[in-house]
């Protein structure tokens, strides 16, 4: 591959990480919005949202800047450009696209609600995979299951990622009620779209890996 060609893969690189991660945050406004539940990690963000009181694109950053210095002192080798992207951008894309979100839609009926969460997931499911496909580097949560996997040999990835995906509701909901949440507002953030992401997120990851992240990242598709 010429000068030429890896200044353009690494440029592809950077604008699928950038693009992958811009829309995985708007879609995780697009769930809140349909306070149909969230993944996991967005769980224990909602948890630590309703009891610490700053703003979430600021919590985000810090939560992500504790697990981003536990990478750098087990396991250098998950930290890229696409983790810093996330870690400073994710959560003011968050908060602002909600909230845009909120302005247009005040009162959300089901219908409304049902549509957010379909498009959220579709579209959430298309963010991953330009973010994963363009390998520049894992988000910080992604990043402590892989190095319980990878790195301690605690066992496969995938129950490692269910105890801690566990463990993140377990902390979401605890934190929520501690926060003087009501019962009843659990739902909104652990519920039908926490399923629908932990089982069935990486299929429909694989689909758009195939069909449109892999071609993009060799040149043979467009924008």
């Amino acid at each position: 591959m010429n000068n030429s060609s890896s200044k353009q893969l690494f440029a592809r690189r950077i604008a699928m990480s950038a693009a992958g991660v811009m829309i995985s945050a708007v879609c995780v406004g697009a769930f809140k919005l349909a306070a149909m539940g969230v993944d996991p990690f967005q769980s224990l963000m909602s948890g630590l949202d309703a009891c610490v009181p700053i703003p979430f694109g600021t919590l985000y950053v810090i939560v992500n800047a504790v697990m981003l210095l536990f990478a750098l002192a087990f396991d250098r080798h998950y930290i890229g450009a696409a983790t810093f992207i996330n870690l400073f951008l994710l959560g003011y894309v968050v908060e602002f696209s909600y909230a845009a979100l909120q302005a247009a839609f005040p009162a959300p009926g089901m219908i409304t609600r049902a549509v957010s969460f379909i498009l959220g997931f579709v579209f959430l499911c298309l963010g991953s995979s330009l973010y994963i496909t363009a390998d520049m580097g894992v988000s910080t949560y992604d990043a402590v299951a892989l190095i319980m996997s990878g790195t301690w040999k605690l066992g496969k990835f995938k129950y490692i990622r269910i105890a801690t995906d566990l463990v993140c509701i377990a902390l979401g909901v605890g934190l929520y009620l501690l926060g003087g949440g009501a019962p009843g507002g659990i739902a909104a953030f652990v519920g039908l779209g926490t399923i629908l992401t932990a089982f069935f997120m990486g299929p429909l990851i694989d689909l758009f890996n195939r069909a449109v992240a892999v071609p993009l990242l060799r040149g043979k598709g467009e924008w």
